[in-house]
């Protein structure tokens, strides 16, 4: 088995509505972006890179609710995964290859980030080893405690602007427009 693909989609997206987002969509992920959701497109990546996944819309109350039910229902499908990768939905230009890479580094290594141009990226692969103290999160924090708990994450070099351009706000969605058009 594989590392697995822990799409998590279920924030509030409220920095985005507070923006001006509500005139584009009702949420940021279901914002338009090069004829698609902003959703569909990291949907699309993962997909394409061919890895297992899945997808978290349940309503949770923080990130560590939402990480924990992620990998509870993960554990369900996929049994035997060698961990996860954590990829906030709202990353629209991942690229399927920076997936691949993160899952690909060496087992050896608990948890793992892609790193663009020295900014830390998504996602943050975490090993087998860390599942446990993954289901225990709860609430607003999300899954750092848990990298420091197993030593700092081994970053990974990619160039892949997509790994750290994540939306927000409006004026993330016009950035990201503006890339994947100088991309295509």
């Amino acid at each position: 088995m594989s590392f697995v693909v822990l799409v998590l989609a279920s924030g509030r997206g409220e920095r985005f509505l507070a923006s001006g987002g509500a005139a584009l969509a009702p949420h940021k992920l279901q914002a338009p972006l090069g004829g698609q959701t902003v959703l569909q497109r990291t949907l699309g990546a993962v997909q394409t890179s061919g890895l297992p996944w899945h997808l978290e819309q349940s309503n949770h109350s923080g990130m560590g609710d939402s990480i924990a039910a992620a990998v509870r229902a993960a554990l369900v499908a996929y049994p035997d995964a060698q961990g996860w990768l954590i990829l906030p939905a709202d990353l629209p230009l991942i690229r399927p290859e920076t997936l691949r890479h993160v899952a690909q580094a060496p087992l050896a290594w608990p948890v793992v980030r892609p790193v663009h141009q020295g900014e830390a990226g998504h996602p943050v692969r975490f090993g087998s080893a860390c599942t446990p103290e993954l289901l225990a999160l709860s609430g607003d924090a999300g899954a750092a405690s848990v990298a420091r708990r197993h030593g700092p994450p081994r970053a990974i070099e990619v160039d892949d602007l997509g790994c750290i351009t994540d939306i927000d706000t409006v004026a993330d969605l016009a950035r990201a427009e503006a890339l994947l058009r100088a991309r295509h």
